[in-house]
Parts: structure tokens; sequence; C-alpha cells
């Protein structure tokens, strides 16, 4: 795999965390995930626990608390749906600030929002501490299937120049006096996406024959080695056993 560049989910950085395997953080962090999904939502405490200790992970790796919060906007569509759970939610009712909502649907968001941030703030501080072409070395160290590792690789480096064929495309119509205000406008944005579509597919089939030409067969040649030391799955998988032993301790 060609060397990549620094994706804005990145924090370039020299803590022991960036120091860390890719592979070994994955492999932590989907660790940590099961653990925190297995977690009954009644154990409020254990929840606090697993922030606490990504709370000391990000310390350790030296990622502020505001890069974090302002990275969690992603989860929004999750919260809101969350809040509207106890709203439509059936069986018995309570009363919170003078409306009416659902027990049940309450344990449901709560069970939600706690786990989903808990995930999305790992998935953060894995992002920020590792560059994008190491994570796929990672996937690839940890024996992913070849076929989706690479797939997931010509996505990332292509998004962006996709991205740019979008916004050339919009200054190209607005040049032209064409500005989206209403329904029957949407003809119009169809036809934009399907001509992206036709040169996203043209480019690809390029990209593909420049390969083939260059004796690709079908597995992506790997450049750089990634060994992961017992010090190092150590160090990693200490996350997932302390909340695996915090789990242990709800039951």
């Amino acid at each position: 795999m060609g060397a990549g560049h620094h994706h804005r989910l990145y924090l370039p950085g020299e803590s022991v965390v960036h120091r860390l395997p890719p592979q070994c953080k994955l492999l932590a962090v989907f660790a940590f995930a099961l653990v925190v999904v297995a977690t009954p939502r009644e154990r409020f405490w254990a929840f606090a626990a697993y922030a606490v200790l990504l709370g000391g992970v990000a310390v350790a790796a030296r990622v502020p608390g505001t890069y974090v919060l302002r990275r969690m906007v992603i989860e929004v569509p999750f919260v809101l749906f969350a809040f509207l759970i106890p709203v439509v939610g059936l069986g018995e009712r309570t009363e919170v600030l003078g409306l009416s909502l659902s027990v049940p649907g309450l344990w449901a968001a709560w069970n939600i929002l706690a786990k989903a941030s808990l995930g999305v703030v790992a998935s953060i501080l894995l992002a920020a501490t590792t560059e994008p072409r190491a994570i796929l070395l990672g996937a690839q160290r940890l024996r992913l299937p070849s076929l989706l590792v690479q797939i997931a690789m010509f996505m990332l480096r292509y998004l962006d120049v996709i991205v740019d064929e979008m916004r050339r495309m919009r200054v190209a119509r607005e040049s032209r006096g064409f500005e989206a205000r209403n329904f029957r406008h949407i003809p119009v944005i169809a036809r934009s996406a399907g001509a992206l579509f036709i040169r996203s597919y043209e480019r690809g089939e390029r990209v593909h024959l420049a390969m083939l030409s260059r004796g690709y067969s079908g597995q992506m040649p790997v450049i750089q080695e990634l060994p992961a030391s017992p010090a190092h799955w150590g160090a990693a998988l200490a996350l997932p056993a302390v909340a695996l032993a915090i789990l242990g301790l709800t039951w």
C-alpha cells in the first residue's frame, strides 16, 4: 500500500497510544465495544467507569476533550432518535418535567445513548491516534478479507477526489445561473448525480487498468511491516481487560 495523507480525523502525535501497532488498537477497540454492549443497561456505575477508562486513554494519547466533543456531532441522529423513543413508547408511563414518558422507552433511550456514545468515543480515539492507511494495514494484519480491505483502501484514497468532482460540478452549474431552490430542480440534481457516477466508474476502470499494467494480481503489496510485540498487545488489550473486569463485577 502506498503512502497516505493525514486525514482530518487523525491528530499527529508521539504518545504511547500513537506508537502502538494499528492491529493491536483495532482489536482493543472491538473487544471494548463488545464488553460495553454486553453490559446490562441498569449498571449505571459500569458505564461511568467505562467513560473514565476512555478518558484515561485520551489523556495518555494527548487528545483534547474538545477535539473529541466536536467529532461526536456524528452521533446527533442517534441522540434525536433516542429522545423520541420515550415519547412514542408503550407500557408504563411516568411524568418528567410535565411530559408523559414511557418507562421502557426511557430505559431503551438510556441504553442507546450510553453504549453508542462510548463506542463513538472509542472510535474517535482510534482515528485520532492512527493514520487511516495504518488502520487498513492493521486490518490486513488481522487477516480481514483482502477484498474488503482493498475496497476500504480505495474508498479512503479516492473519496476526496469524488468530493472535488462534486464541487467542480456544482461550480459549473452555478456559473450557468442554476440554483437549487425547490422540488422542480430535482431532475437537474439527479442528472448531475448520474454524471458523477459515470465519471467515477470510468475513473475506476482507468485506475484498474493502470494497476494491471503494473502487475496487480488481486493482492496489494505491503511495503511497511507493523510487528506487534507481547508488550504492545498487553498495553492495547489493557483497556478491554479492565472493562471486562468491570463487567464481571456487575454480575
